[in-house]
């Protein structure tokens, strides 16, 4: 999940001739995204839980939570990027610098989630030999065991499941870069609403698969494949919406004229009679 990201901007920087810079921009438009996203999620949840907005119905909370935390996403990622490529990366108008943009914004969030697997991870192999009774409180503590043993328990390829996703979600941001793109390359805002739109989609139809693995019905192997064809979905995006480079700018060097050669050049002979009714004349001459 970390070094997948690293590798596949280090091999297009190479190919397509381009620096980091992009890579980078599009990685903190990520974070400077999530800077906004999570607390209004917190702040939403806190408004329904004290009742300043009204509960759904229980029959539409399965769709109700998918479609909100969708929009969300696709809300703040999407301006994010619009607003990198305004401020930041105002000579990323090209198919290829919006691919690295994709890559650095879809990447710097497969990095962070693939630090969060290994923090939980040397926090289960500290606490795999430590009696939890000691350090945890008797009303959490079954709850602990529970999930210390279900971690410890699971097939060793099912860890793997996050960068399975992580494989699929980098091409698909990238493809929203490049849908982001296109409103400044055609000048056509339309295609900024169209990215959230996708955006929203894509995420709430995850956040709801999800949902219904808790009830059993759909395994997360199933998840990861649907997951998969949309992400299968995105590249055919991606390289539709692929267009030729622009030719860069060709400078025009002007030509000197050539110097005057001495054949031109009269001399004045040295004994000429000089007519003094003349001289007043020579000196506009």
């Amino acid at each position: 999940m970390v070094g997948m990201p690293v590798a596949l901007a280090a091999y297009l920087i190479r190919r397509f001739h381009l620096g980091w810079r992009l890579v980078w921009i599009g990685a903190a438009t990520f974070v400077i995204s999530q800077v906004g996203h999570i607390p209004f999620n917190a702040l939403l949840t806190r408004l329904f839980q004290v009742g300043i907005f009204p509960h759904p119905p229980t029959a539409w909370i399965p769709f109700f939570n998918p479609v909100v935390l969708g929009l969300s996403a696709g809300l703040f990622e999407e301006l994010s990027r619009t607003a990198g490529y305004a401020w930041w990366a105002k000579d990323a108008r090209s198919w290829r610098r919006g691919v690295l943009f994709g890559v650095g914004h879809g990447g710097i969030e497969s990095a962070i989630l693939g630090g969060l697997v290994l923090y939980t991870f040397l926090q289960m192999v500290s606490l795999r030999d430590i009696d939890l009774a000691k350090i945890i409180p008797a009303d959490q503590l079954q709850l602990a065991q529970q999930q210390m043993s279900a971690y410890w328990s699971a097939p060793w390829y099912a860890s793997l499941l996050g960068a399975v996703e992580r494989f699929f979600t980098i091409p698909f941001q990238i493809c929203l870069s490049v849908i982001v793109l296109q409103a400044f390359t055609r000048r056509q805002p339309a295609w900024v609403i169209l990215a959230v739109f996708v955006h929203a989609l894509t995420d709430a139809v995850s956040v709801y698969l999800l949902g219904v693995w808790k009830d059993q019905l759909w395994s997360p192997y199933a998840i990861e494949g649907v997951i998969g064809f949309l992400a299968l979905i995105g590249v055919v995006i991606l390289f539709t919406l692929r267009q030729p480079e622009p030719k860069p700018d060709v400078e025009i060097i002007p030509v000197p004229a050539p110097p005057l050669s001495t054949a031109e050049l009269k001399p004045v002979e040295s004994n000429q009679e000089i007519n003094p009714d003349k001289l007043g004349q020579s000196k506009y001459m």
